[in-house]
């Protein structure tokens, strides 16, 4: 399989199949990340032989030759992959032609793929017309992957990230609108010490103008690679504390109106939990509190100082 370094998935894509569509980032200007540091350039769409020969090796992990005569008997299909996931930091940010070329071979070569997920920027949707989204539809793109990050629009700017919390609300609005189904990513700490809570409650009143199917919630962690920790060191910005990120959790909990899965199970995060909104909002919020007076803020930072990579 081509697989250019380190290859990024949601947790809830462990059961798909990866196939490399881009490496590196469009953007690559998120003063917190340093994901694709150790790549020796910003962005790189995968060669389409290189998609084609890695469906065509995938096609061998899904095939039992022990059962070849009972499948062309009964004219069974010989693959199991009802959904695949475009690894990269944003695959969606290539144009839509070349996004339906790949759907194309994807539904070539796996007849029975029903979706195809990737992660998205907010401004890769903006990048595309209407027509573009609905065709994307149709050829089976679904389940984005966005990481929002915040809905606080001073963290978006100091961040670098791009967009403005109502760009989040107007891009989403649109992918409803060509019914492509997307789930967030929310990064606690991002508004930095003494503002969580006041970047929780932005957040919740931007997702509660939009439908994603799950919030997934991760730690911001610093590393002294990234723009931001030169930012620290300088005294242009200070991070929370790490139950200063729980209380902010608890905030964002507190205030989501729509319904919605909401999941801490990234690596980011010491203690896994996932739950529905607002069915389940008692109970998050007791997890929450259980982690922060049960767990306490020395062995959360000592978790924190001690996460080599996400």
């Amino acid at each position: 399989m081509h697989y250019t370094g380190t290859i990024w998935r949601p947790p809830y894509e462990a059961g798909s199949l990866i196939i490399e569509a881009t490496a590196g980032c469009t953007h690559h200007k998120c003063k917190f990340c340093t994901l694709y540091e150790d790549l020796p350039f910003k962005f790189r769409p995968a060669p389409m032989e290189h998609i084609e020969a890695d469906l065509l090796e995938a096609q061998t992990w899904f095939h039992d030759p022990l059962r070849r005569a009972e499948e062309e008997l009964f004219g069974l299909s010989r693959t199991k992959v009802d959904r695949v996931f475009l690894a990269g930091a944003n695959p969606f940010g290539l144009k839509a032609p070349h996004l339906l070329q790949i759907a194309e071979l994807m539904h070539e070569h796996f007849p029975q793929c029903k979706s195809i997920g990737c992660f998205s920027r907010v401004t890769d949707i903006a990048s595309k017309s209407d027509e573009e989204l609905l065709r994307l539809a149709q050829g089976g793109f679904d389940g984005l992957t966005i990481g929002i990050e915040t809905g606080d629009d001073g963290a978006l700017s100091f961040m670098n990230k791009g967009y403005a919390a109502k760009d989040i609300v107007e891009q989403c609005q649109r992918l409803d609108a060509a019914g492509i189904s997307y789930a967030f990513f929310y990064l606690a700490g991002i508004s930095g010490e003494g503002r969580g809570l006041e970047g929780a409650r932005a957040t919740a009143a931007i997702c509660n103008q939009t439908n994603p199917w799950l919030i997934g919630a991760n730690m911001l962690t610093v590393y002294k690679s990234s723009e931001l920790h030169r930012d620290i060191e300088a005294g242009r910005w200070a991070e929370e504390s790490e139950t200063e990120k729980y209380e902010e959790l608890k905030e964002l909990v507190g205030h989501l109106e729509v319904s919605v899965d909401f999941a801490m199970l990234g690596a980011s995060n010491p203690v896994m939990l996932k739950g529905h909104l607002p069915d389940q909002r008692e109970q998050l919020i007791s997890a929450l509190d259980a982690i922060i007076t049960d767990i306490g803020e020395a062995r959360l930072r000592d978790y924190r100082t001690n996460l080599r990579h996400l």
